[in-house]
């Protein structure tokens, strides 16, 4: 069983500790253990509860009138809301509920509803996008632990590679030659995935080595595909060269291939790129340029 701080149930469900203390000083709603030090916790089934009182609240159930209801009449009338309501906010809530459950039926609702809404692309960009953003935070302040990190990252993975296969491949001589990698020590795969999909979504023709390449790897791939766009992410400082070295011999395996790189290392360093490098600005610039590609191609056809 999981224990919180009330900064940790701050944290998660963006609940002043202030309001959770008058709540429960006020209404006896969200009541903590003690320790035999007593020192106060809160469990599971507290979270739960305060992220179900919370949501009704949004929706204007009064604390007081919710404070005289049990536990599974709460989540009954949090359950009705879910079904009538795709708003991105009350969707990330249930998100982070199923992650900090270890839930997977309760991932895949909230998911495959949104996605059945608003398309695939969408549900990435509008719900798992601002999910992932919220669990950084959560990380970062030690608030989930690495199990429901991993949890819920590899349910995200699993949706992206199923997606990724039900869109056709490129027949010969359709779309650009794109090579995806990250480098060793990077771990921003979610979003390499997503790039493969909004890559094979718009018909072009993906080479996706995945995580941990060297640079001797991304040779080898290079010299029989020869891309047109070989594209990585360089969130993290690299362990054993500067990031102005990696860019330049990125960009001469590259060939005439052109390299197109984001992340915060290409943003803090002072990197002069390479002819046949480009900066991109992370997922909104790196749309831009998909945008424009295939934009480019169309006018070509025609």
């Amino acid at each position: 069983m999981a224990i919180y701080s009330i900064r940790d149930l701050e944290k998660l469900t963006g609940i002043k500790a202030h309001t959770i203390r008058i709540w429960e000083q006020r209404y006896k709603l969200v009541i903590p253990a003690r320790t035999e030090t007593n020192i106060r916790y809160y469990t599971d089934e507290n979270l739960r509860l305060l992220f179900n009182v919370a949501l009704l609240n949004r929706y204007g159930y009064k604390i007081s009138k919710l404070a005289k209801m049990t536990p599974d009449e709460i989540a009954a009338k949090v359950a009705e809301i879910s079904e009538t309501n795709s708003s991105p906010n009350a969707q990330v809530d249930a998100l982070t509920l199923a992650m900090i459950d270890l839930d997977e039926s309760a991932f895949d609702r909230v998911f495959s509803a949104y996605s059945w809404e608003h398309g695939f692309e969408k549900t990435i960009l509008e719900l798992v996008y601002p999910f992932l953003d919220k669990l950084n935070v959560l990380w970062l302040t030690r608030s989930v632990s690495p199990a429901h990190e991993k949890f819920i990252t590899n349910l995200i993975r699993r949706k992206l590679l199923v997606a990724i296969d039900k869109e056709p491949t490129p027949v010969p001589g359709e779309g650009a030659r794109f090579i995806l990698y990250l480098p060793e020590g990077e771990s921003q795969e979610l979003t390499l995935l997503f790039l493969h999909y909004l890559l094979r979504s718009r018909r072009q023709k993906v080479v996706y080595l995945g995580i941990g390449v060297s640079l001797d790897d991304l040779r080898d791939a290079c010299q029989p595909f020869k891309p047109d766009y070989v594209v990585s992410i360089l969130q993290n400082p690299l362990a054993r060269q500067s990031i102005q070295q990696y860019v330049e011999q990125a960009s001469k395996i590259a060939g005439k291939g052109e390299v197109l790189l984001s992340g915060a290392q290409m943003f803090i360093n002072d990197v002069k790129l390479p002819k046949n490098a480009r900066r991109l600005d992370g997922l909104p610039g790196t749309q831009r340029f998909l945008n424009d590609l295939v934009a480019q191609q169309k006018s070509a056809e025609n």
